[in-house]
């Protein structure tokens, strides 16, 4: 299958990346940063069912951070990424056997084999959302879960970031990555046929909170997240959604 401009967009994107600190750039190098990656890696791993006896595939797995945590679970891993860049760093994480590193475009990777679920940080938002979610399904053996946490629309930071073409630049974004609106995109999974839809705002801790106020903070936005309409404004999205 041919690289869409999408595609090779990222694929720049990723080479650009690799050549600095990705996980500095993302957010995920700080003391606030890993603190949201571990309990985000949870939250996907727990609602995945990820354990072993399970086969799951990870998409936009970049430098294998987020894999190196689902790895954890003893689930077998197939972690995919249009970058050879950004995976020559996950595959120098050494994990187990049961993790196997896949470069290729999301799109061109085969139904023949279906997976008990379908898992992923930050990389839907990177993809034409309409045709990643009919693969994902197709992707998902009957009752599989898909399993995701992408950035919010409903977020002030990250709709100047993801709508202001500039700022998007200066902060590292691919020019083709948005973000979602929740009640939009569960219409969408609903259109498409997933069931027991559940999309969730989450994240108050910035990554560029200071170690000695992340405590507070996540307390603050333990808060914050129970709050009917104040949570719509958190920073990402748990998604979750089961194949009929």
């Amino acid at each position: 299958m041919p690289v869409s401009q999408r595609g090779q967009n990222e694929i720049a994107h990723g080479k650009k990346l690799s050549e600095n600190n990705p996980e500095q750039i993302w957010g995920w190098g700080t003391p606030a940063g890993k603190i949201r990656a571990e309990r985000r890696a949870q939250l996907i791993s727990t609602a995945a069912g990820l354990r072993s006896g399970v086969r799951a595939l990870e998409i936009g797995c970049g430098t294998g951070l987020f894999t190196e945590y689902f790895a954890r679970s003893g689930a077998e891993i197939v972690a995919l990424d249009i970058s050879e860049e950004l995976l020559a760093s996950a595959r120098q994480r050494n994990l187990p056997w049961r993790v196997s590193f896949v470069c290729s475009p999301f799109e061109a990777l085969s139904a023949d084999d279906p997976f008990d679920a379908v898992i992923g940080s930050s990389v839907l938002h990177h993809l034409d959302i309409v045709s990643a979610l009919s693969h994902i399904q197709r992707l998902l053996k009957p009752g599989g879960v898909m399993s995701f946490a992408e950035p919010n629309m409903l977020n002030p930071q990250i709709m100047v970031q993801k709508n202001v073409p500039w700022i998007k630049a200066r902060l590292g974004d691919s020019p083709d990555e948005t973000a979602f609106f929740r009640w939009r995109l569960a219409a969408l999974m609903q259109a498409i046929g997933f069931r027991d839809i559940n999309i969730v705002p989450l994240d108050w801790l910035h990554p560029a909170i200071p170690l000695s106020l992340t405590d507070f903070i996540q307390k603050v936005g333990e808060i914050f997240e129970k709050i009917p309409l104040l949570r719509e404004f958190a920073g990402s999205l748990y998604i979750r959604g089961c194949r009929s």
